[in-house]
């Protein structure tokens, strides 16, 4: 593979992780307003936007430990960012459970691939 072929998939990867934290953000702005919802929503931003955040950390780092390091706090974030999904309230709008398990989906396909350039970095 080319460094250009290299450089597209590093930056595919990072325009994926921000599509979708700012398709978390859309979704979070959405739902009912209630108390739990806005905490709820706080922390599924967060966690939503570190993971892209902790990729692009990824692709500049210094060496093979701290990028395997940086990708490991991808995965964590992608699996916390699915614990926050999955408590946000969607007030039984068929709609919202439907856009909730897109993501959640979009979420665990991330997870996986962290976990996938986990391995290759062993």
């Amino acid at each position: 593979m080319t460094e250009i072929s290299n450089n597209k998939k590093r930056y595919d990867l990072e325009d994926r992780t921000f599509r979708f934290a700012r398709d978390v953000r859309v979704f979070t702005g959405q739902l009912p307003k209630t108390p739990r919802n806005h905490e709820d929503g706080k922390q599924v931003i967060r966690s939503s936007g570190s993971i892209g955040a902790n990729y692009i950390e990824a692709n500049e780092c210094l060496g093979k430990k701290d990028f395997a390091m940086k990708i490991r706090i991808c995965r964590k974030e992608a699996k916390e960012t699915i614990y926050w999904l999955r408590l946000l309230d969607a007030g039984g709008n068929e709609q919202f459970e439907s856009t909730r398990g897109v993501l959640i989906q979009e979420c665990t396909e991330l997870m996986k691939i962290f976990g996938a350039i986990l391995e290759k970095c062993k």
